[in-house]
C-alpha cells in the first residue's frame, strides 16, 4: 500500500502559524510541497517563522491579522486569495488560553479565549466556505484539544472553547460534504512545545500517569495527522474528531 501524500501546489492557510504546532504544520505542509499563507498577530513572529521555514520561497507569504475580527479576517483571506488565487487546505490552529477557577475568572478572559478559540474558526470558516462550495473541493481541519472532551479545572472558558470546535466542525462536515469538503478536527493531548517545556519534572512525572503511552507528544505527532488529512487519501473521512493524546482519552 503506497501511503506517499500528495499536497503539492496546494495552497494551505494555517492560522496561529508563528510558533509552536503551527509553525511545525506548516513546515511540514511547504514540506509536502503546499504553498503556504501564514498568519499570526505579531508580524515579526511571522517574519521568523517563514525565515525558518524557507526565506526565499514566493511560495510562503505571512499576512498580520486578527482571528478573532471578522473584517480583518474577510479582509485577509481576499488578500491571500489575490496572492495565491486559491485555497485548498485551512488548518485552524490559532489559539490561547486564560485560566483560573469559575470564581475568579473575569468575564474578559472568557470573551477573549471564545473569540480567538472559537470566534476565529468561524470567521475563517466563513471567509473560505464559499470559495471551496464553488470549486467543490477543500480541507478544512480544526485543532480542538482533550480539554474539549474531559474538561479541566481552571479552564472552563477553553475548555467550553474547544468543545465549542468539536460541534461546529460536526456541522459544517455536515453541510459541506455533499460538495466534497473535508471538515475534521484534531484533539491533542500534552504535546512538547514552550508551555510544557517550562513544567517541573515532578509535574511532568505525575502528568505521565495518565498518559498510557508515559510521554507527551511532538509537534511532528500533529503535523503528520494534519498531513494525511490534508491528502486525497483521507478523502472518505470527514465530520472526525481524532485525538492525538498518547491513550490520554479512550
Amino acid at each position: 500500500m503506497n501511503l506517499k501524500l500528495n499536497i503539492t501546489n496546494k495552497t494551505a492557510v494555517v492560522t496561529g502559524a508563528s510558533r509552536g504546532i503551527g509553525k511545525a504544520i506548516s513546515k511540514g505542509l511547504f514540506n509536502k510541497g503546499s504553498k503556504l499563507a501564514l498568519i499570526s498577530r505579531n508580524k515579526e513572529d511571522l517574519i521568523k517563522a517563514k525565515t525558518e521555514i524557507r526565506n526565499d520561497s514566493e511560495d510562503i507569504r505571512i499576512y498580520p491579522c486578527d482571528i478573532s475580527n471578522f473584517e480583518d479576517v474577510q479582509n485577509t483571506f481576499k488578500k491571500i486569495l489575490a496572492d495565491f488565487e486559491s485555497i485548498d487546505i485551512l488548518v485552524n490552529n490559532a489559539g490561547l488560553n486564560r485560566d483560573n477557577l469559575v470564581l475568579r475568572l473575569k468575564e474578559q478572559d472568557w470573551d477573549m479565549v471564545m473569540d480567538v478559540n472559537l470566534k476565529g474558526c468561524f470567521n475563517t470558516v466563513k471567509a473560505v466556505t464559499k470559495l471551496m462550495v464553488r470549486n467543490k473541493s477543500g480541507k478544512i481541519i480544526n485543532i480542538s484539544s482533550v480539554i474539549g472532551q474531559i474538561g479541566n479545572a481552571g479552564q472552563v472558558n477553553y475548555s467550553a472553547s474547544k468543545a465549542g470546535i468539536l460541534g461546529l466542525t460536526k456541522s459544517l462536515a455536515k453541510e459541506l460534504g455533499s460538495r466534497n469538503i473535508t471538515v475534521n478536527a484534531i484533539a491533542p493531548g500534552y504535546i512538547e512545545t514552550d508551555m510544557t517545556d517550562n513544567l517541573s519534572k515532578d509535574v511532568k512525572n505525575k502528568l505521565y500517569q495518565y498518559i498510557p503511552l508515559n510521554r507527551f507528544g511532538t509537534t511532528d505527532d500533529i503535523t503528520n495527522l494534519v498531513l494525511f488529512l490534508s491528502s486525497e487519501k483521507a478523502s472518505y473521512i470527514t465530520g472526525q474528531v481524532m485525538n492525538v493524546d498518547g491513550g490520554m482519552v479512550m
